[in-house]
C-alpha cells in the first residue's frame, strides 16, 4: 500500500465544508483484500487503537466501525479511520474521513478531516505504517508514536489563551486565518479584520506595552493616580538594594524590573543576606532590579478586558511537608510535581517546580534547606512563594478592587491588561487591608481563567472578542464568488463595476490576476484560493469578488469559509474532463457546486435556470436562490417566480428583475456596451447573473444599471472577452474561447457582424480531452475559411496526438477543401501578424486571446493606443 501523493484541502471543497487532506493511495497487492480475511488483523489493530470503538461509521452506533472490521472492509477505508483515530489522541480532535475508489482499479481518494495541517500529515504517515504493521503481523510501538504526535501538536497548534478567542470567534460566525505559525491570527475580512496575538490585539499599544514592562515607570503612574501601589525603588546593585530595604518598614520584595511570569521574584525578605542573594537572582531574569515593600496575603491575577474586569484568580504558595525519610528534591516530586495538573506545556494549568530556579533554592536557603536537606516529620516548607494562579476568584472580587484594576489598565494605556494585586482578601477593599497593585501585564496568559484548578472556567476568549467586535457585528464583508465552466472572469468584473458605481471599494480576483480598485496587485491565473485569500487579507477591501476555478477547487478547497453570494453560469457542457479523476459532468458538478454549499442563511445562490446541471445546485443553497435566464418563459425560472421568489430576465430588451408578482427594469441591454446591443448572447447571460448577483447583496437598481453602462467590455476593462474593433470595413474581435462551449457561444455572437469571409487565429490546449479538440477542429471548419494555427507555450508541437496536430486533422476532415486555408506557425505572435497581413474589407477575424498583458500589448500595436482605449 503506498500514498502516492497528499493535498491539503485548507478551504471548502468537494468533501467536506471543512479543511482535509485528501490522499492518493495504491492498494497495490493489498487491493483485494477485505480485513476480515487478513489473520489477526481486526484483533491487532483495535488493541493498538481501543479508542476506535467511538467510531460510529455507516452503521451509526457506538463500535460501527470495529462491526465494519469484523465483516470485512478495505485497507483505504481503515486508513482513514486510523488517521482520525491518531488526530484525537493527539490531542486534535476532528470526525470526518471519507475512501472512495478511482477510476484506477485499486487505487483510492481518501479524505481526512483535519485540525492543524501538520499534525493530519504525521498521523497519515504513522497509520499507514500502523496498517501495514498490523497486515504483516509486525511489531509497532503505539504509545512512543502517540507521545510524538501530541508532541508535535503541542508545538505547532495553536496556544489556549489563542485559542479561546478563535473558539468565540467560531461559534459566532466570524472567520479566522492564521499568518503566521504562530499566534498571529486574523479575525474577519477586508476593512472589518482584526489581528490578534495571543491575548494582544492590533489595539494593544507597543508604548503601553513599554509602560508595563518596566515596573518601576508603571507604580509612579498609578500612584499618582491613587492607586493603591507598595513603596519602593529600582536599585543599581546589592549594596543599593540593602540601602533601599532599610527606607522601607517591613518585609521587602527584590523583583526584576522588566521580567514576567513571576520570575526572579523574592518576597518576604527581611536579612542583608536574603536581599542581597535576591538581587543576584533578580538580575539574572531581568535588564534592572526593583526594591518595594512585601504587600501581605496571597497574589492575584484580575484580568481587564477594555472597561470592565472579565476574570480573577488567586495563587497559594507551592508547599511540601515532610516526612522525615525522603529529602526536599524528592518531596517535591512526589508531593508537588506528581499533581495531573502541573506539566510544561501551556495545556497545564500548574507548572512544573523546578530546582534549577534560583527563587526556589533562595525559598529554601531562607528557611534553612537544601534540595538533599530532609525535614522532619509534619514539618511545612514553602517551595514557592508566587506559585501558579489557579482558583478563580472571580465572584469574590470587591467592585472597589475592580475599580483599581480597570483604572491600571486604562492608565498604563493596555485595553488588555493582567493586573497583579497582594492582599489578604480579595473581597475587601485594598486600602483597608494594605494590599497593592504590584504590576500591570501586556499580553496576559489566559489560561488560569480558561481551566482553574479549582472554580469554574471564565468566558474570557468571548470577552475579549466581543472587544473586538460588538455584538451584532460578524467581521465580514460582502462576499461574491464565481464560478462555472465559461463566462466567470466577465460575470466578476461585472459585478465589481455595479459595486464601485455604488461607491464600495472592491477586491477581485480572477483568472486574469488581481486587482484593488484601481491597483493591479498580481497579473495571471488568479482564480484559485491563495488569491482569494490575499483579497481579503488587504485592510482596504470593502467588499471582495472571487473568481473560482475547478482547479483551485480541487488542488486546495476555497479561499474562504463562506460567501454571501455564490454564482454558477453554466455547467452541462464541463471543461477539462480527465483531470483530478473528474471524467463525467456528474463529477464536475460535485466540484462547481462547493461555492453553493457555503452560501450563508442569509445569502443567494445564483444559478443559470437553461442550464439544467446548474439549476439542480438550487436544494444546496441554505440562502435563498435567485434565478436568471435570457427568456421568461423558462419553465424553472418560471415555476421559481410563482413561487414568489427572485429572477432575473429579459423583456423587451430591458433587463427585469422579477420577485414574485413584482418586476423592476434595471436597464435597457442596449445601453449595456457588452451586450453589442443586445445581439451577444453569452454576454446577456453575463450581465443576467452579474445584476442577480448585486441583487443578492442588496445593491440598489440604479447602482446596477449604472455598473452595467459603465462597463464597457474592451480591451480595458474585459480583455480577451469578445472585445471588437470595427475597423473601416472590416471586424477584429479578440475572444478567449478555449473550449467547444465557449467557442459555440462566440461563433453564434459572430453571426451579428456580417462577413465575405471570416478568419480565425486559434490553438487547442494540452490539458483538452482528445474529443473536445476534435469537436473545436469541426466547429471552426463550418464557420471559418482562413485558419491560423499556432502552438500553446508548454503544449506538445509533435506527434499525432499534438493539439495543433489534432486540431488541424479535425479540420481537415470538415472543411470544403476549396473554400480553406490553414497557415501553421510557430507561436501565438506570429498567427497574429500572418491573419493581420490577410486581413481585408468584409472580413472578420477573431483571434484567441493570448497572455492578457501580451494581448494587450499586440492590439495596441496593431490599431494604435487611442483606439484601443476609446474601444
Amino acid at each position: 500500500m503506498q500514498i502516492r501523493s497528499v493535498r491539503a484541502l485548507r478551504g471548502p471543497n468537494i468533501w467536506s465544508r471543512q479543511p482535509c487532506l485528501e490522499a492518493l493511495v495504491d492498494l497495490g497487492p493489498l487491493k483485494d483484500l477485505s480485513s476480515e480475511l487478513i489473520p489477526g488483523f481486526n484483533d491487532r489493530l483495535m488493541s493498538w487503537l481501543p479508542g476506535m470503538i467511538e467510531h460510529r461509521c455507516s452503521v451509526g452506533e457506538r463500535g460501527g466501525f470495529f462491526v465494519r472490521l469484523r465483516r470485512g472492509t478495505y485497507l483505504a477505508h481503515i486508513l482513514e479511520h486510523v488517521t482520525l483515530e491518531l488526530q484525537t489522541m493527539a490531542g486534535t480532535n476532528v470526525g470526518f474521513g471519507r475512501a472512495r475508489e478511482t477510476s484506477e482499479e485499486g487505487v483510492y481518494k481518501v479524505a481526512i478531516r483535519y485540525a492543524e495541517e501538520s499534525v493530519g500529515r504525521a498521523a497519515l504517515e504513522v497509520a499507514h505504517r500502523l496498517c501495514l504493521a498490523a497486515v504483516y503481523d509486525q511489531p509497532f510501538d503505539i504509545q512512543a508514536e502517540t507521545i510524538r504526535l501530541r508532541e508535535l501538536a503541542d508545538r505547532v497548534c495553536l496556544g489556549p489563551s489563542t485559542q479561546a478567542i478563535v473558539s468565540a470567534a467560531l461559534a459566532r460566525n466570524i472567520p479566522y486565518r492564521r499568518l503566521n505559525t504562530g499566534s498571529l491570527v486574523q479575525l474577519g475580512q477586508g476593512f472589518r479584520q482584526r489581528r490578534i496575538w495571543t491575548a494582544e490585539t492590533d489595539s494593544t499599544s507597543a508604548i503601553a506595552e513599554s509602560i508595563a514592562q518596566d515596573k518601576d515607570l508603571t507604580k509612579s503612574m498609578l500612584r499618582a493616580a491613587g492607586v493603591p501601589v507598595p513603596e519602593g525603588r529600582e536599585v543599581k546593585d546589592p549594596d543599593d538594594a540593602w540601602e533601599a530595604s532599610q527606607e522601607i518598614e517591613g518585609p521587602i520584595v527584590v523583583k526584576p524590573i522588566d521580567a514576567n511570569h513571576g520570575r526572579g521574584v523574592c518576597m518576604n525578605l527581611e536579612t542583608e543576606e536574603e536581599i542581597r542573594d535576591a538581587f543576584v537572582v533578580a538580575s539574572q531574569e531581568g535588564s534592572g532590579v526593583i526594591v518595594e515593600r512585601f504587600a501581605p496575603g496571597s497574589e492575584h491575577r484580575l484580568l481587564v478586558v477594555g472597561d470592565r474586569l472579565v476574570a480573577a484568580s488567586r495563587g497559594d504558595a507551592a508547599k511540601i511537608e515532610g516526612d522525615g525519610e525522603h529529602n526536599v528534591a524528592e518531596l517535591i516530586q512526589r508531593q508537588v510535581n506528581s499533581d495531573p495538573r502541573r506539566g510544561d506545556d501551556e495545556i497545564f494549568p500548574l507548572s512544573t517546580v523546578r530546582l534549577d530556579d534560583g527563587v526556589v533554592l533562595l525559598e529554601l536557603k531562607r528557611q534553612g534547606y537544601t534540595p538533599e536537606s530532609i525535614p522532619p516529620a509534619g514539618e511545612v516548607v514553602i517551595v514557592r512563594r508566587n506559585d501558579n494562579l489557579s482558583i478563580d476568584v472571580t465572584d469574590e472580587v470587591h467592585p472597589r478592587n475592580a475599580e483599581h484594576a480597570v483604572m491600571a489598565a486604562r492608565i498604563v494605556g493596555l485595553d488588555i491588561a493582567g493586573v497583579d494585586i497582594v492582599t489578604e482578601d480579595i473581597s475587601q477593599p485594598l486600602e483597608e487591608q494594605g494590599g497593592a497593585i504590584v504590576e500591570v501585564n501586556a499580553g496576559p496568559g489566559l489560561l488560569m481563567h480558561l481551566r482553574p484548578a479549582v472554580g469554574k472556567p471564565r468566558p474570557v476568549g468571548e470577552a475579549i472578542l466581543e472587544r473586538l467586535f460588538p455584538p451584532g457585528t460578524s467581521g465580514r464583508i460582502p462576499l461574491v464568488c464565481v464560478t462555472g465552466v465559461n463566462g466567470k472572469t466577465t460575470t466578476s468584473r461585472l459585478v465589481a463595476s455595479i459595486l464601485r458605481q455604488a461607491g464600495i471599494k472592491v477586491g477581485v480576483a480572477t483568472s486574469d490576476g488581481i486587482v484593488v480598485e484601481d491597483r493591479v496587485i498580481e497579473l495571471g491565473d488568479c482564480a484559485g484560493p491563495k488569491s482569494a485569500r490575499a483579497v481579503l487579507l488587504n485592510p482596504t477591501v470593502e467588499a471582495a469578488v472571487l473568481e473560482a476555478g475547478r482547479g483551485g477547487i480541487l488542488r486546495e478547497g476555497l479561499g474562504f469559509d463562506k460567501c454571501d453570494v455564490a454564482v454558477v453560469t453554466n455547467l452541462s457542457e464541463p471543461d477539462h474532463l480527465g483531470e483530478y479523476d473528474i471524467h463525467t459532468v456528474e463529477k464536475m458538478y460535485s466540484v462547481k457546486r462547493t461555492p453553493v454549499d457555503v452560501v450563508m442563511p442569509g445569502g443567494f445562490a445564483v444559478l443559470n435556470a437553461a442550464d439544467p446541471w446548474v439549476a439542480k445546485m438550487s436544494t444546496l443553497s441554505a440562502g435563498g436562490v435567485i434565478f436568471f435566464a435570457r427568456d421568461e418563459r423558462q419553465p424553472v425560472l418560471s415555476q421559481h417566480r410563482s413561487e414568489g421568489k427572485k429572477v432575473v430576465f429579459v423583456r423587451d430588451g430591458w433587463i427585469v428583475a422579477g420577485d414574485g408578482g413584482l418586476s423592476s427594469q434595471i436597464a435597457r441591454l442596449a445601453d449595456v456596451p457588452c451586450t453589442h446591443g443586445g445581439r451577444i448572447g453569452f454576454q446577456i447571460d453575463n450581465v443576467l447573473a452579474a445584476t442577480a448577483a448585486a441583487w443578492g447583496l442588496k445593491i440598489p437598481f440604479s447602482a446596477i444599471a449604472a455598473g452595467l453602462q459603465h462597463f464597457q467590455g474592451n480591451l480595458a476593462d474585459d480583455p480577451g472577452r469578445f472585445n471588437v474593433f470595427q475597423l473601416g470595413g472590416k471586424t477584429l474581435i479578440v475572444v478567449d474561447a478555449r473550449n467547444p462551449a465557449a467557442l459555440k457561444a462566440t461563433i453564434a455572437g459572430l453571426e451579428a457582424f456580417p462577413s465575405q469571409r471570416k478568419l480565425v487565429v486559434y490553438a487547442a490546449e494540452n490539458d483538452r480531452i482528445h474529443s473536445d479538440i476534435t469537436q473545436q477542429g469541426e466547429l471552426l471548419a463550418e464557420h471559418f475559411q482562413n485558419f491560423y494555427l499556432y502552438h500553446l507555450p508548454g503544449c506538445a508541437t509533435t506527434g499525432a496526438d499534438a493539439p495543433r496536430e489534432l486540431l488541424l486533422a479535425s479540420i481537415r476532415a470538415t472543411a470544403d477543401s476549396e473554400k480553406f486555408c490553414v497557415n501553421l506557425e510557430e507561436d501565438w505572435q506570429k498567427a497574429v501578424d500572418a491573419a493581420w497581413h490577410d486581413f481585408r474589407e468584409g472580413d472578420v477575424l477573431l483571434i484567441q486571446a493570448g497572455a492578457i498583458s501580451a494581448t494587450i500589448r499586440k492590439i495596441q500595436q496593431l490599431l494604435g493606443l487611442e483606439l484601443v482605449s476609446k474601444a
